[in-house]
């Protein structure tokens, strides 16, 4: 019967939450990007849309790169579905802060994930979402 078992819970494939290092690596990611943000002056004008203090911000934008790295969905969990584009109507989304969240994203990436192949993974399903926020 234990065989069963562990087959049944090999045959799952990992996501990329669990592939990257789970909670501690997805932590760190979502830290490192508003490090960023806060720091890097490449990134001034994204980070003046945001309020001053940032932790409820991380808080939220750590629930929800849990969930879409195919962790435990925690940002569903408390506040429904993400609707993305809709959260984000009350801010200029245009060129310039999309470039500037993706130099963030890359940074906070390259800095984080030590897998390259894992790495591309998440970039290239990022950017598109990232283009998806565009309102102006």
């Amino acid at each position: 019967m234990s065989r069963v078992n562990q087959k049944s819970a090999k045959s799952k494939p990992a996501s990329l939450y669990e592939m990257i290092g789970g909670e501690q690596t997805t932590t760190a990611l979502c830290q490192r990007f508003y490090d960023i943000m806060e720091q890097d002056p490449k990134a001034a004008e994204l980070r003046a849309i945001h309020s001053q203090d940032l932790s409820t911000t991380r808080q939220k934008f750590l629930e929800f790169m849990t969930g879409w790295l195919g962790g435990p969905p925690l940002y569903e969990q408390k506040y429904g579905h993400p609707r993305l584009r809709a959260r984000h109507l009350h801010v200029k989304v245009d060129e310039l802060m999309i470039s500037q969240w993706l130099y963030c994203m890359s940074r906070a990436l390259e800095e984080s994930v030590t897998d390259y192949q894992l790495r591309q993974v998440i970039w290239n399903n990022l950017q598109p979402l990232a283009r998806h926020m565009k309102n102006h």
